[in-house]
């Protein structure tokens, strides 16, 4: 058992370094997050701003550093939102052991492919996990210059989220991982979680913007629930000040929050934060089932001839 641990330890900072090595694979897990600064540099700020001023009664006025603390709150929720799955994606070392067939070297060493497969997984979640702090804090440092109205219990929340988001990317990954066994393929799947999975989780604009076909479909999708999670905590702390300290009507200040993504309302129903962590954490939890599942099944499929050759 020991010397497994060793094994795994030694395997694990192996797809460490070899993810960090490859700098075009970096920048491309890191391609979603710039587009969205890009985005929210260039347009979305003034739109973000234009709409919650257009929300206001007549007669009501914000404070710059308000608008500023949501905008920015709202922009970071969406960056660390899809950084949990696009690094995981694209962080996935054992996809590439597959394409440069380093993984036949590894399948014929003293290590048992239960911890070759362990070892997969743990080092995405730590190297999402890491990139993913790294924007974390540097939102907080951000929002710290412009207006920081985050609760302890805010911050903390959003560690937990990020947590709980890093093993659903991290898992989904690994899962899809076991299917890919091409470049093109392997291309393919990093070019659309990279450009749809914005589009899929709400991070380019609201999800309540959308049509009520797609907000149905979008709430069947464990991404929606992973994105109002950042949602909530971001923006509690500036809701709350929009009505203590800017006066606005309670009901404005909810309809903002609506309006922002700040509540999810599935078929009338306002979802808790409770059972947004039960859905990741549930769906996380079938995908290690099936994770282990193909895993075992790959194991015992026999191999023909070509694939013996290849």
């Amino acid at each position: 058992m020991k010397n497994e641990l060793k094994k795994l330890s030694a395997l694990v900072g192996r797809n460490i370094k070899l993810y960090f090595k490859d700098k075009m694979t970096f920048f491309v897990s890191l391609l979603t997050p710039i587009i969205l600064v890009v985005l929210f540099l260039t347009f979305l700020k003034g739109v973000y701003a234009n709409t919650i001023t257009g929300l206001l009664p007549e007669g009501v006025k914000i404070s710059n550093q308000t608008i500023e603390a949501f905008c920015g709150g709202w922009l970071f929720s969406s960056i660390v939102a899809v950084s949990c799955v696009t690094v995981a994606f694209c962080s996935n070392i054992m996809v590439l052991d597959k394409l440069n067939k380093s993984i036949q070297d590894l399948n014929i060493t003293p290590v048992k492919r239960s911890t070759l497969l362990v070892s997969y997984f743990i080092s995405n979640f730590l190297t999402t996990f890491l990139i993913c702090t790294i924007v974390l804090v540097i939102s907080f440092i951000y929002l710290a210059c412009v207006g920081f109205f985050l609760t302890f219990l805010d911050v903390l929340m959003l560690f937990v989220s990020t947590i709980c988001m890093c093993l659903f990317g991290s898992l989904m990954a690994s899962v899809v991982g076991i299917f890919i066994s091409s470049q093109g393929a392997h291309s393919a799947v990093s070019t659309l979680v990279s450009s749809m999975y914005g589009f899929i989780s709400g991070a380019y604009m609201p999800i309540s913007q959308f049509g009520a076909g797609i907000k149905t479909f979008l709430s069947f999708l464990p991404s929606t629930y992973g994105t109002i999670l950042f949602r909530q905590y971001y923006m509690n702390g500036v809701i709350n000040r929009l009505q203590t300290v800017e006066h606005v009507p309670p009901q404005v200040a909810e309809q903002i929050r609506l309006a922002f993504d700040g509540k999810l309302v599935v078929f009338d129903t306002t979802i808790p934060p409770w059972a947004l962590f039960t859905i990741v954490i549930g769906t996380s939890l079938l995908l290690l089932g099936l994770y282990i599942l193909l895993a075992h099944l790959k194991k015992h499929k026999p191999h023909s001839k070509n694939d013996a050759g290849k």
